[in-house]
């Protein structure tokens, strides 16, 4: 239901710093200004769904976006919808389907050292596995270093 082209478009959301998540969105080609877009989730099938609690706003106040904390990444797709509303009309809904594990952004590697020795020419480069709240093997990662002479 809803007039074509009031849908939100461009929905991305990324996770980072282990439990932090933000989504956002565009607003609808046809939405008029006085659309306002409210976002609700489920993080598993198991949980109820809840609203947005940190909205995202432009300079117009209109929501474009939410702010999530504490978010737990599990092998599981959650599910968002994000409907609106608008004075005498029908907004369309969006809806998608994301595994959380897919839209995280990994920390850098954690305590890099480097101990290079002139006699034999040659580097030790050690590090820790970034962190992430549901990689449990560090074997999953792979690693890329970059060695720049100057």
């Amino acid at each position: 239901a809803g007039m074509n082209g009031t849908a939100i478009e461009n929905f991305v959301c990324v996770i980072f710093n282990v439990s932090f998540m933000n989504c956002t969105w565009h607003m609808g080609r046809t939405a008029t200004e006085d659309t306002q877009y409210f976002l609700y989730w489920r993080p598993s099938k198991k949980e109820d769904v809840t609203e947005c609690q940190n909205y995202i706003k432009d300079n117009s106040g209109r929501h474009t976006g939410c702010r999530f904390q504490n978010v737990t990444i599990e092998n599981k797709n959650a599910y968002f919808l994000v409907n609106g509303s608008r004075s005498g009309q029908n907004i369309q809904s969006y809806e998608e389907k994301i595994l959380l594990y897919q839209i995280e952004k990994l920390t850098p590697p954690l305590n890099v050292t480097v101990n290079c020795t002139e006699a034999s020419h040659r580097c030790s480069i050690r590090w820790q596995p970034p962190r992430t709240s549901h990689v449990k093997r560090s074997s999953c990662f792979k690693y890329e270093i970059v060695i720049e002479n100057k």
